[in-house]
């Protein structure tokens, strides 16, 4: 199944702990919950173990989001020392709290190649990936397309680092790669076109297993500028025949709004697959 769910505790809970979060996801009906960790991971071991247990009483699947803070080509050393172990931190945690995976925004160019910065953000997935190995932690680590120009994280590049790293897996941002490219991946047609080329380079078993994030989006020349709600008349992203693609090409996995009003998009798209579905 294709699940939706928000990128954190919906906005109708009062109660902002994860744990009312995930009861509350359930009661909407929704099938998932990002656990955002986007400032830092500040959840215990025991917090964490609770959280699983109220995950699987409810039947709602969990995805992790590490900190903003990671720069894996930073030209300071210690800088990337530190986005290295909020990356771990954060599968740790993730991991023992019961997500499936954890996305983060991998890097920025500083002004160097595609192809350096890909050499580097590579070096350390091999490193973060060998130590939750060695530490039998079992959560994908999945780098995520990012929506400006100087950021890394296009496409060909995830894909390409889910291709040659074991435990490595891509998170597709579809906003972002609408804003990226000012405007392109806009259109059932081109929707279809990456969910095609994923199965063709990384296989079917990709499209059973995604992670997605999807909301309405604002760009600029140098891409993303902010969210929207999907509705905003702002918004241009063509969210309905991205959900047309991804009913038609069976994709299954999850599929998380951040969206501003979280909830109410996310149950929208819900609504629309279900709609067109079958």
């Amino acid at each position: 199944m294709l699940l939706f769910g928000t990128a954190g505790v919906p906005i109708s809970v009062q109660d902002r702990s994860t744990e009312t979060g995930i009861k509350r996801i359930k009661e909407l009906g929704l099938g998932c919950m990002e656990i955002e960790f986007v400032r830092g991971v500040h959840m215990n071991m025991a917090k964490a173990s609770n959280i699983r247990k109220v995950a699987e009483q409810e039947g709602i699947g969990l995805t992790v989001h590490a900190p903003y803070f990671i720069n894996l080509n930073s030209r300071e050393s210690e800088k990337v020392s530190a986005s290295k172990q909020r990356i771990l931190n954060s599968a740790r945690i993730g991991a023992l709290a019961g997500a499936k995976s954890v996305t983060f925004h991998p890097a920025y160019y500083m002004g160097k190649t595609s192809e350096e910065v890909y050499q580097k953000v590579k070096e350390a997935l091999l490193e973060i990936t060998d130590t939750l190995r060695n530490e039998k932690i079992q959560i994908d680590i999945r780098p995520e397309t990012t929506g400006k120009g100087s950021q890394f994280g296009t496409l060909d590049e995830i894909i390409n680092l889910s291709q040659e790293i074991q435990g490595v897996k891509l998170c597709i941002d579809f906003s972002h790669l609408y804003a990226r490219d000012i405007g392109k991946w806009n259109s059932y047609t081109e929707f279809m076109d990456i969910l095609n080329r994923v199965e063709a380079e990384l296989g079917s078993s990709a499209l059973k297993d995604m992670h997605l994030h999807v909301s309405g989006i604002e760009y600029t020349p140098k891409g993303e500028r902010r969210h929207l709600v999907v509705q905003d008349p702002g918004n241009k992203f063509n969210y309905k025949e991205l959900i047309y693609a991804l009913r038609d090409k069976e994709a299954e996995g999850f599929l998380i709004c951040e969206s501003p009003n979280l909830e109410e998009d996310a149950l929208l798209f819900k609504k629309i697959y279900a709609i067109n579905h079958g």
